[in-house]
């Protein structure tokens, strides 16, 4: 059977994905039986392991097609600002992730591990997208951010959207419109999930409309609709209590309506082993669940589990689309 071939982008080149590659791949125990593609520049990797003193042996003595290729992406940076945003960071990760998605698009790879992108350099860049989930919504509308680690799974109504607008999503057509395609998409990838339980907005999930309204006039109907239509989905539950209900449940998962209500739960419980799996995609793309980490970069202090546990992930649903065994972490 032929390995599956897994895009890896090196994310801003002033943040931590450079040296987490680096980290990952001087220990090849860590590393799933695959191919790999490196989206990037050798520059980047170079510099950031001469600052560090990492190993890269395997990058000096240019990889191989049998098990490595390094893409060069764009034209090379005059300078790399370690630590802080920068427009010209912002464009090459830009350009990195652009020309991998076109990859797993023409079926060159199989899977995506993105690192993470500064959205304030993509901005200072010029770039209309908020980040990596906004970019691939506008290629393909059924994508959905949801994040997977041993002991949770969520799914995000609304992710990177200023809370207003958040709020303004709060509609029984476009909940139940939601449901739907994260129910499809869950089936279709195999995942495991048999029960989706959905946050409430207001505190106490709105107390019978005495805190609120949304639950009882958009949310409670999004839902009856879609338990209606054969889901098994049920709720709002209150967003203080819900996350109790889903721990340590494989499969069950929590539907969140904006992005904190996701985050702060899933960060507290797996900030090192988390990762953000975009669903609704015809190929398989994680990423860590952290950022840039630009207090961190250049200084030897990133690790690299998130981002193992994310190309772990991918491999794995390779393997389960394949095969099409259930998803197991």
């Amino acid at each position: 059977m032929s390995l599956p071939v897994i895009g890896l982008t090196l994310g801003d080149p002033s943040g931590v994905g450079a040296e987490i590659i680096l980290r990952l791949f001087q220990n090849p125990n860590w590393l799933p039986e695959a191919k790999f593609i490196i989206f990037g520049q050798k520059r980047i990797l170079l510099e950031r392991s001469e600052l560090l003193k990492l190993p890269a042996g395997w990058l000096i003595n240019n990889p191989t097609e049998k098990d490595l290729i390094l893409r060069e992406i764009g034209k090379p940076l005059d300078r790399i600002e370690v630590g802080s945003p920068a427009a010209e960071s912002g464009l090459a990760s830009f350009s990195f992730f652009k020309a991998a998605v076109e990859s797993a698009i023409k079926g060159e790879i199989q899977a995506l591990v993105t690192a993470p992108i500064s959205k304030i350099s993509w901005q200072l860049a010029g770039i209309k997208f908020r980040g990596h989930t906004e970019y691939l919504e506008h290629l393909f509308p059924e994508a959905i951010m949801s994040f997977w680690s041993r002991r949770l799974r969520l799914a995000l109504y609304t992710h990177h959207v200023p809370m207003k607008e958040a709020l303004a999503r709060i509609k029984k057509k476009l909940l139940l419109k939601f449901f739907l395609n994260l129910e499809r998409q869950l089936r279709r990838c195999n995942l495991g999930i048999e029960e989706l339980l959905v946050c409430g907005l207001n505190p106490h999930a709105g107390e019978k409309g005495s805190i609120g309204l949304e639950e009882e006039e958009e949310i409670l109907p999004a839902v009856t609709a879609a338990r209606s239509s054969g889901l098994k989905i049920s709720g709002p539950f209150p967003a203080d209590t819900i996350f109790h209900k889903v721990l340590d449940k494989p499969e069950t998962m929590a539907v969140a309506l904006y992005h904190d209500q996701a985050l702060i739960p899933f960060k507290l419980v797996s900030f090192e082993t988390g990762v953000n799996l975009t669903l609704g995609l015809p190929f398989v793309r994680t990423s860590p669940d952290h950022g840039t980490a630009f207090d961190l970069a250049g200084k030897g202090l990133a690790r690299p589990e998130s981002f193992k546990e994310a190309l772990w992930l991918a491999w794995k649903l390779t393997k389960t689309k394949t095969k099409q065994d259930k998803l197991t972490l």
